[in-house]
C-alpha cells in the first residue's frame, strides 16, 4: 500500500454476512468523532431493504445513516453509492448515488458492476476530501472469490482505493478459526497483504481461553490480533440493517398485566423493520413478529402491517399465510390494525401495478379495511417529513419512501398533516389505520398516545445515541487502538 497523502482511513470486511461489520464501524465512528476528528462513514455497496432518505432526496442504506448520526452529521448519497434493494429471490432495484437506476436480476448485475466502480470511487474521494478519517464497510465475505472479477464491494474496491482491510470474524456462530483462516487461504497473496490484522467479534465467557486460539490463527496467516470483542448486550437497543436479523430479535417484554400487545408481520420483502424499534423499547410493550407459517396471536392489541419492497407480492404472501383471515378476526374482537407505507397500501381495496414497476404487472384485491386504492406509478417518493397527527396535533417525524399514489374516501380522514398536506386514512370506526411516514414511532409522546401507554416515558432517540455511546466505550476497553490508528494512518 502507497503512502502518499490519502486520507486515513480502514476498512472493515467480514468473514460472512451478519458479523457485526455496520456496529463495529459505528461505534467506531462514534469513538474517533469523540476524540474531535472529522469521521465519515462509507459502504461501497449495500444490499439491503431498510433504506434511509438523505436531506436531498436520495435514499442509502440505514446502516449508514446510523454510523452518520454516530459522527454527528448528516446522510449524504454518496456514503453508500450502490444500493441493492432485492424484489425477488433473483433480482433487485440498483440505486447508484442515490437514484433508482434500473431493476436488474443477479446476472445482469454482475455484468453492469464494473461500471459502476467509476461512481464508487467518485463518492468515497467526495467523503474523503471532508474527512480526517474515513471508515469503510464492506459486504458479505472479503473472500467470495467467484465474484472477485467484479467486485466493488470487498477486496476489489479495496484495491481501487488503495486502503488496509481490518478482517472481523463472528465466535458467536462457532467456527471463527475457520472463518479467519479460511479467508488466508483463499484470497490472493496480495489481497492477504492487504489485511492489517482481524478482530473476534461477539465473544462469550472468559478471554483468556481464547489465547491458545490467537496464536494458532497468527501461525497459520501471520495476521495480528486488533482484539477479542466481548458479546455488546445493547446492540438490541441499535437499529438491524439485516432482515436475517429479524429471526434472531429479540421480543419485547413478556406479557403481563396493563402490557399492550403489538403484533408485527414478517413479510417476505420486509422494508424499514426499524420503524418499529421504538415500541420493543417500551417496557409496557410486549412485541412479537409474527413469523410465516403462524397465526396473529389472538390476544394481540394492535397488528401492525410493515413496509414491503413489493407490494403485491407480499398482499400474496400474507394471504398464504392465512393472515387476511386471522386480520377479520382481530378486528371482530376489537382490536386495532395500523399499515406503514406498502402496509397501508394493503389495507385498500385494490392494488394495481400496470407498469410492472415492483414485479410482474398486475393487480389484486386489497384487504379492504380501508376505503383507499392504490396504483403503482412513478415518480418515486423520497423525502424527509414532519408534521403532526390529526385530532391530537402531536408531532411527528420520518420519511416518506414509496411509489405509488393512494386516493379514497376514507383519505377524507388522514391520519396525519405533514408539511404539504394530509397522509393516510382512518377507518369510520377509528380502529383501522394507514400511513406512508417511516419512523413516526420514535416520536415518544406520539408512540405513547396512539398505544395508549401510561406508565414512565422512554425516551426512545436520547436511549440510541446512549447506546452509541456505549458501543464506542466498549471498542475503547477492548480494541487495540493504537495499531489500528497507525493502520489508518493517523
Amino acid at each position: 500500500m502507497s503512502g502518499g497523502t490519502r486520507t486515513p482511513a480502514l476498512m472493515f470486511q467480514g468473514t460472512g454476512s451478519d458479523v457485526g461489520k455496520s456496529l463495529l464501524v459505528a461505534g467506531f465512528c462514534r469513538l474517533f468523532t469523540r476524540r474531535g476528528l472529522r469521521v465519515r462513514p462509507f459502504k461501497p455497496q449495500n444490499m439491503s431493504n431498510n433504506a434511509a432518505v438523505t436531506p436531498d432526496g436520495g435514499e442509502i442504506g440505514r446502516a449508514q445513516a446510523l454510523q452518520a448520526r454516530a459522527c454527528g452529521i448528516a446522510t449524504s448519497r454518496h456514503m453508500n453509492p450502490v444500493l441493492l434493494k432485492p424484489q425477488t429471490d433473483v433480482g433487485a432495484q440498483v440505486v447508484v448515488q442515490g437514484t433508482v437506476l434500473a431493476n436488474a436480476g443477479a446476472r445482469d448485475y454482475f455484468r453492469l458492476k464494473p461500471s459502476l466502480l467509476p461512481k464508487v470511487l467518485e463518492s468515497y474521494a467526495a467523503l474523503a476530501a471532508e474527512a480526517d478519517l474515513v471508515l469503510v464497510e464492506g459486504a458479505g465475505s472479503a473472500a467470495e472469490v467467484n465474484l472477485r472479477a467484479a467486485d466493488i464491494a470487498n477486496m476489489g474496491f479495496a484495491e481501487a482505493a488503495d486502503l488496509p482491510v481490518v478482517l472481523v470474524g463472528d465466535i458467536d456462530r462457532g467456527g471463527v478459526l475457520a472463518q479467519i483462516v479460511g479467508t488466508h487461504a483463499l484470497l490472493p497473496a496480495a489481497e492477504r497483504a492487504r489485511v492489517v490484522g482481524y478482530l473476534v467479534n461477539k465473544f462469550r465467557g472468559d478471554p483468556s481461553l481464547f489465547t491458545p486460539a490467537l496464536d494458532i490463527i497468527g501461525g497459520h496467516t501471520g495476521w495480528p490480533s486488533l482484539g477479542v470483542l466481548p458479546w455488546f448486550a445493547r446492540a438490541a437497543d441499535l437499529p438491524a440493517e439485516d432482515a436475517m436479523a429479524l429471526d434472531q430479535r429479540r421480543d419485547g417484554p413478556a406479557g403481563g398485566e396493563g402490557r399492550v400487545k403489538v403484533a408485527v408481520l414478517r413479510l417476505s420483502r420486509i422494508a424499514n423493520f426499524d420503524d418499529f424499534d421504538p415500541l420493543a423499547a417500551e417496557p409496557e410493550v410486549a412485541l412479537t413478529w409474527v413469523q410465516p407459517g403462524r397465526a396473529i396471536p389472538g390476544d394481540a392489541d394492535v397488528v401492525i402491517l410493515p413496509g414491503s419492497k413489493a407490494t403485491l407480492a407480499d398482499l400474496a404472501f400474507l394471504r398464504a399465510q392465512g393472515w387476511d383471515v386471522d386480520l377479520a378476526a382481530h378486528l371482530r374482537r376489537g382490536g386495532r390494525v395500523i399499515g406503514i407505507c406498502a402496509g397501508y397500501q394493503m389495507l385498500g381495496r385494490v392494488v394495481r401495478d400496470p407498469e410492472g414497476i415492483e414485479g410482474p404487472p398486475g393487480e389484486a384485491a386489497g384487504l379492504g379495511l380501508l376505503d383507499v386504492e392504490t396504483v403503482m406509478r412513478g415518480p418515486k417518493t423520497l423525502r424527509e417529513a414532519a408534521g403532526t397527527e390529526v385530532g391530537s396535533g402531536l408531532a411527528v417525524a420520518g420519511y416518506e419512501m414509496h411509489m405509488g399514489k393512494t386516493a379514497g374516501p376514507d383519505r377524507d380522514r388522514p391520519w396525519l398533516h405533514l408539511g404539504d398536506g394530509p397522509d393516510g386514512a382512518v377507518s369510520a370506526d377509528g380502529r383501522v389505520r394507514g400511513c406512508y411516514l417511516h419512523g413516526l414511532f420514535a416520536a415518544d409522546a406520539f408512540r405513547r398516545a396512539v398505544l395508549g401507554l401510561d406508565g414512565a416515558p422512554v425516551a426512545y432517540e436520547a436511549g440510541v445515541d446512549a447506546a452509541l455511546d456505549a458501543l464506542a466505550d466498549h471498542l475503547e476497553a477492548h480494541a487495540d487502538l493504537p495499531a489500528l490508528e497507525r493502520a489508518a494512518g493517523l
